[in-house]
């Protein structure tokens, strides 16, 4: 039922995430025991899970253990770290969030160099006033289902992308 996964947290630091499992692990044989696209591995329950965001629901414990704070840079994989510019890594001088700045303004619709620049935005303005307000709208987001789709079928891996555009827009 839960899926844990490791991710850099604080300081770079690796920590175990706590999500919903939402997918089957599944290799297609026609590709040599290649994983197939999240699309082709979602279970039906976990379509739903995602499309609401209630996956990220088992986080809390990971902010009750201290590891997470309700709003912070998305903790990401850790195979992402050698792909940061110098300025980028400022998103691991904060806790890791359920959700922030890049999550209420384009979450997966945005490029990652622009949720990158958002993550290092935040952590160069964080305020409780500011997390207060990244709270509110994401209700908001959540409840008018606004760029929550997970599963899009354009999406590029950050050394995808990186490899195609290495200059981050900053």
């Amino acid at each position: 039922v839960l899926f844990r996964q490791k991710r850099p947290g604080l300081g770079g630091e690796i920590f175990t995430v706590i999500k919903f499992r939402t997918m089957r692990v599944t290799e297609d044989p026609a590709h040599q025991g290649q994983l197939l696209i999240d699309q082709q591995c979602l279970t039906p329950l976990g379509r739903i899970l995602r499309h609401s965001s209630l996956d990220e629901l088992p986080q809390l414990f990971n902010v009750l253990l201290g590891t997470m704070s309700l709003v912070g840079p998305r903790p990401l994989l850790p195979r992402y770290l050698p792909y940061h510019t110098e300025r980028e890594r400022q998103r691991h001088a904060v806790k890791p969030g359920i959700t922030g700045w890049a999550q209420i303004n384009g979450r997966n619709a945005i490029s990652w160099n622009q949720r990158l620049a958002f993550d290092v935005w935040y952590v160069e303005h964080q305020s409780l006033l500011l997390d207060l307000r990244i709270l509110s709208l994401t209700c908001l987001r959540v409840l008018q289902r606004r760029a929550i789709d997970q599963t899009r079928a354009d999406y590029v891996p950050l050394e995808e992308e990186r490899r195609h555009s290495p200059t981050p827009l900053l």
